[in-house]
């Protein structure tokens, strides 16, 4: 009797082993959503945050949301108070697939003319609300750094 249990109990362990390394496979991609409203002395470790994420998730799918003084950084030639450069960064992290969405509302407020933004930026009509679009209906998990 023990002859066909052991090859049996063996081959259940096989299926569920099989099924856990499926179910590891179709874990859904992460989507996160960063939220960005300060001045440009918080973005360097903002930055550094969403390097870490891809560098612990490379899969994972990025979009970085901005308003009010948030824009600022995705200016062309903008520089915190250390004189550091954003649009490196930027460049870097928009090639590893990291969306930049700018509110149109704060740049009509601003009178910014858009031609200003680094390239790697989208305009979204407003960036609340796209934080609550992407939120409610395509489960991006909201990051307030």
């Amino acid at each position: 009797m023990y002859k066909f249990i052991t090859p049996l109990l063996l081959g259940l362990a096989g299926l569920f082993g099989l099924q856990g390394a499926a179910q590891a496979q179709a874990t859904p991609q992460v989507k996160a959503v960063y939220h960005i409203n300060t001045d440009v002395n918080t973005v360097p470790a903002i930055l550094n945050n969403i390097r870490n994420h891809m560098s612990a998730d490379p899969k994972a799918k990025i979009v970085v949301v901005t308003h009010g003084a948030g824009i600022n950084f995705l200016l062309q030639d903008a520089k915190d108070s250390q004189g550091r450069e954003f649009s490196g960064a930027v460049s870097d992290l928009a090639g590893k697939g990291v969306d930049f969405r700018v509110c149109n509302n704060t740049l009509t407020v601003r009178n910014i003319n858009p031609d200003r933004l680094l390239m790697e930026t989208k305009i979204v009509p407003s960036g609340v609300a796209e934080v609550a679009r992407l939120q409610a209906h395509e489960g991006y998990v909201y990051l307030k750094p």
